[in-house]
Order: structure tokens, then sequence, then C-alpha cells
């Protein structure tokens, strides 16, 4: 029988929470967190953008690695829904193409060409530190009601407390170098991504499950594997 809704709801707050007692890989924790959201409030895409050391926002985890929606994203780190939330740190929810088009124009086009007809930003934020925003995509216009709107914030508010945990506001230039090696390490599963397509010869999305896959199986990090896949100290079984 498959999970229900609230099953799923649950498994995932319990994974979240689950890095609050142990150590844990920043990327693979907010790739997992966009993997659930779009199967709980049945989304098309979502994609989790974080702020480097410049305050300029990043692609950290998304659910499709094709490079039309990542580069939607990176877009939309110029103007959007996306980068309003960060920089006000409220949620901001846009159910219909019309009014992206009015606030948005070049999202708007971007947004359109790739098939989506709404999208809804999430801060990332805990009392006045925002670290950047998760951001759902949907092909149906609407906005998220008000329970789903509930529960997707509570989700990304234990990811935002995971990040940030035994962390004040003295140590801020810690938790600045953590996210910055979380964005880092992106760069380095970037490029082994796109080894591992060629030389399986698959498209990208596959040799990203590849990269997590092999991480998981051998207990390791997925940057740490993609570091080892760049410097050919790794081949991945086909």
């Amino acid at each position: 029988m498959a999970p229900t809704r609230e099953r799923r709801l649950i498994d995932t707050f319990v994974t979240l929470t689950d890095t609050l007692v142990d150590e844990y890989d920043v990327v693979d924790l907010l790739q997992n967190l966009v993997d659930s959201v779009v199967d709980i409030f049945d989304a098309s895409a979502a994609g989790i953008l974080l702020a480097n050391q410049n305050q300029e926002l990043e692609v950290v985890a998304s659910t499709s690695e094709r490079s039309s929606f990542v580069g939607l994203l990176q877009l939309d780190a110029g103007e959007g829904p996306c980068v309003e939330c960060f920089a006000t740190g409220r949620p901001v929810s846009v159910g219909d193409q019309a009014e992206m088009q009015r606030r948005w124009p070049t999202f708007a086009a971007a947004s359109a060409e790739s098939g989506y007809a709404s999208v809804h930003a999430i801060p990332m934020r805990l009392r006045d530190t925002t670290l950047g925003s998760l951001n759902l995509f949907r092909e149906t216009e609407g906005a998220l009601n008000r329970d789903d709107a509930l529960a997707a914030q509570a989700l990304t508010d234990v990811a935002t407390i995971s990040i940030l945990q035994q962390r004040t506001l003295q140590h801020a230039a810690l938790t600045q170098a953590q996210l910055q090696r979380a964005l880092d390490s992106r760069v380095v599963i970037e490029q082994a991504k796109g080894f591992v397509a060629y030389t399986h010869s698959v498209e990208t999305d596959a040799a990203f499950e590849l990269l997590r896959q092999y991480a998981r199986s051998h207990q390791e990090r997925l940057a740490d594997v993609a570091r080892a896949i760049v410097e050919r100290r790794l081949v991945l079984p086909a």
C-alpha cells in the first residue's frame, strides 16, 4: 500500500529532525527535502537557493538536474518570487502567469517556457537570519492552501534550524563558512554529474542518481564521492 500524504509528511519531519542529533551532509539534507516536497505538495519541481558569502543566491538542490530548470532558478536569482522571498524573509505565492508577468516579466517568460503556471517561495529563515528559500513550481494555477503553506513552512523551518543548530549570533562567520562549503560542494557535484553522464552515456538526472546511490550505499558524503570522481580516484560501476 502506498504511504498516505500524512505519512510522507511525518517521515520527512523525522528525517529532518534526525539531523539535530547527528552529523549530516547539508547538500544531501536539502536534496532530500526538495525530493519530498514535490510529492507531498503536488508540485512539478522544487529547488533551494542559498545565499553565498556575497549574499548572492545560488542553487544548492533541485529535483531536476536539467539545465533548463537549474537555469530558471539561476535566472530567478536576478528577479522573481524566490529572490523577493529571500529579500523580505516572507513567503511569496504567485498563482498564475498573469501576476508573474506583472511583477517579473523576464522570470514569467522563462517560467512559461518551462511549463510552470504557478510558483511558491518559502523563506529559510530563523528570527532575523534568512539563509535562502525553498521554491515549489506547479504546472497548474492556484495558490497553496493554508494547510499546505503552514506544512511547507514548518518543513523549511526544521531544515533551517538543522543548518543553524548550536550556532549563536557570535558564530555567524562559522555558519556562513558552512553554507559556503555546501555551495562549493555543489560545484564539484555538478562536475562529477557531467563526467558520469558522459562516461555512462546517461541523462544528467540519471547521473546524479548514480552519485547519490553510491554515496548512500557506501555511507559517504555526496561531495566526497563527487570529488573522488572528478579527481579520477573513483569510477562508478556501470
